[in-house]
């Protein structure tokens, strides 16, 4: 388990720390000099396997002005050690930070050994980053009694501060899941605290600017310096409420797939996302599984790439409708043929105790109250997709994975619930425990609205859409702990972040029960 480091500790080391790191800091050829500290975005980690893990930075001494870095490839060494002074350094080499991906790197680190922390940090020149923390996945099969992950969604930079990753930062966790909307492409909302200061993006070098200045926040610079990452996009990341190449601010497809693929780019260039998930214009293979030990098998789904287009809507955005033969047709789906076969697939070579299916938003059913006798239906979610979800739920219940937990975000709300079989039939065998985060800032829906949504499903046993925050999930050898921490006040940044609710999963009984 990673011992809890304050955020200072993580996130200091650039220029000054040259004199204490001899031997790191050798520069070959000619000097290579900055107009300012280039590591202004800080370092990342993620997708970590039993002996690797991706290791991120980018070079940006003016991030916020292209990043200020002349068109030349630079350079950049790092190293992984097995100690926080780097006395033990497990791993060194190369990268080459191009100027055709923004002077980011991403280095794929293999030869270490599971499950334990190490260390990294990066050199151009003589510029030292801050110094990150990660940790290695344990091994396929290896005794695992507990393993500690946070779920965060939705954190619009104009909305308030990110206390609740300040707060991440500073507890224990082995890994942070990230299921969208790491950005947002537009303004909305009420009394903003903070400002994006352009435009919508639809270049990449928009999209690259949008990155840098959420990755200035230096709380969200610690969660990622803390824990390795696992991520997935939503909608924000490219557009509100797309679908697949169907955009309903940009009709013309042909169009909107350039602003896709210039989308997808800055998000891959930003994130610490394996080579593999690297995307070749508009499309990107970011579905995937990991596995950590006997403890847990995740996978990650991309429900927005390959969608089929909103029902009953005709073409306008995909709110909250009475239903219409469209949303009930079979053929219709959030996942795509060949990621539900290889959903399938995953489900069925499970073989931990815990399988945690990472996606971008609520699965339960979460229908509006009967209004002139029509129950009215939100038709961005599973609830405008309704054979995809029974699809994807008999999937589960017939692979019999252990302990299936669902999570989510995209509501802005809190919510756990019991998944049955068939979604059309709540009271019947429940096959799966979903928990949905609220939002790290994003404003959430009507309380009152909720409430009364809540009450019409019972399947939804707990919703609070009134306080941001994330979930932190502790997965043990006889049981799962939720638990949603909420900020109190979003808008100060040093506000405090309290335990809202607790729930238990028990093996081998699946549903929700408070705690």
């Amino acid at each position: 388990m990673i011992r809890s480091l304050g955020r200072r500790r993580l996130v200091t080391g650039t220029l000054a720390t040259a004199a204490v790191a001899a031997p790191f800091l050798q520069v070959r050829g000619a000097p290579l000099a900055f107009p300012s500290d280039p590591w202004t975005l800080g370092v990342a980690s993620g997708a970590p396997t039993p002996d690797g893990v991706v290791l991120w930075t980018r070079l940006a001494p003016r991030p916020l002005e292209g990043g200020g870095m002349p068109g030349d490839t630079v350079e950049v060494d790092w190293q992984v050690a097995e100690d926080e002074g780097f006395a033990r350094v497990a791993a060194r080499g190369t990268a080459r930070a191009a100027a055709a991906s923004a002077h980011t790197v991403h280095v794929e680190v293999t030869g270490l050994r599971p499950a334990r922390p190490y260390w990294y940090r990066f050199r151009a020149g003589p510029a030292v980053s801050p110094v990150g923390r990660t940790r290695t996945a344990p091994a396929p099969g290896a005794r695992t009694d507990t393993l500690r992950l946070a779920l965060a969604s939705c954190q619009q930079y104009e909305h308030g501060y990110y206390a609740a990753y300040r707060d991440m930062a500073q507890r224990e966790f082995d890994l942070v899941v990230h299921v969208g909307d790491y950005i947002y492409e537009r303004s909305w909302g009420r009394n903003p605290v903070r400002h994006h200061g352009t435009g919508v993006p639809t270049t990449l070098d928009e999209f690259r600017t949008r990155y840098a200045l959420y990755r200035l926040d230096p709380d969200l610079q610690a969660a990622h310096a803390a824990f390795p990452w696992l991520s997935t996009w939503d909608d924000h990341e490219v557009m509100d409420d797309y679908a697949n190449d169907r955009s309903y601010t940009v009709r013309d497809a042909e169009r909107f797939l350039k602003i896709r693929a210039a989308a997808y780019r800055a998000y891959w260039e930003h994130l610490p996302l394996p080579a593999r998930a690297r995307p070749n214009g508009p499309d990107a293979t970011l579905y995937a599984h990991y596995r950590f030990g006997d403890a847990m098998d995740i996978v990650l789904l991309d429900d927005r790439q390959y969608r089929s287009p909103p029902a009953c809507v005709a073409g306008g955005r995909p709110g909250s409708v009475a239903s219409c033969d469209e949303r009930t047709d079979e053929r219709r789906t959030m996942l795509g043929a060949a990621q539900e076969a290889w959903f399938a697939d995953r489900m069925r070579a499970a073989s931990t105790r815990w399988t945690v299916v990472a996606q971008q938003t609520l699965v339960a059913e979460l229908a509006g109250p009967a209004k002139d006798g029509e129950r009215r239906y939100w038709m961005d979610g599973w609830d405008g997709y309704p054979n995809a979800r029974r699809r994807l739920l008999e999937t589960i219940a017939s692979a019999r994975p252990r302990n299936p937990l669902v999570l989510g975000g995209d509501r802005h709300a809190f919510f756990a619930a019991d998944l049955a079989r068939d979604p059309a039939r709540p009271e019947g065998p429940v096959v799966a425990t979903e928990f949905v985060g609220s939002s790290i800032t994003s404003q959430g829906p009507d309380p009152a609205a909720l409430q009364r949504a809540v009450a019409a499903n019972p399947q939804v046993r707990f919703g609070r859409g009134d306080r941001r925050g994330y979930v932190s999930v502790e997965l043990g050898v006889k049981r799962a702990a939720v638990g949603f921490e909420a900020v109190d006040d979003p808008t100060q940044r040093d506000s405090a972040v309290r335990r809202l609710a607790t729930f238990a999963v028990e093996d081998g009984v699946a549903g929700v029960r408070r705690a």
